[in-house]
């Protein structure tokens, strides 16, 4: 889970000196899932952010350091909680597979 892969969001001006970024892909079956939501939830479940997930399946949440849970929504799919880790510095590269 950590750095960025190739072909995945670019790092330009972004200051990982100063940030924690966890980002990644959603997939069904190996393809990228669009207009899916993915969300940012605390350690105690609380919700803290929700972005829709690009025409390639991505997306991308500047997140303080610690444990975070993604909670991805999609049609056709389950609920996928995904854990992760934070931190500043670092990239931390997810891909949930619904």
């Amino acid at each position: 889970m950590c750095g960025a892969t190739a072909g995945g969001l670019s790092l330009d001006g972004i200051d990982l000196a100063k940030e924690a970024v966890v980002q990644g892909q959603v997939v069904r079956e190996g393809e990228p899932v669009p207009n899916a939501y993915v969300r940012l939830l605390d350690r105690s479940g609380e919700f803290t952010a929700e972005v829709p997930t690009s025409a390639t399946g991505h997306f991308r949440f500047f997140a303080n350091t610690g444990r975070w849970t993604l909670r991805t929504l999609a049609p056709r799919a389950d609920v996928v909680d995904q854990p992760v880790e934070a931190e500043v510095g670092r990239v931390a590269e997810v891909i949930i597979a619904l």
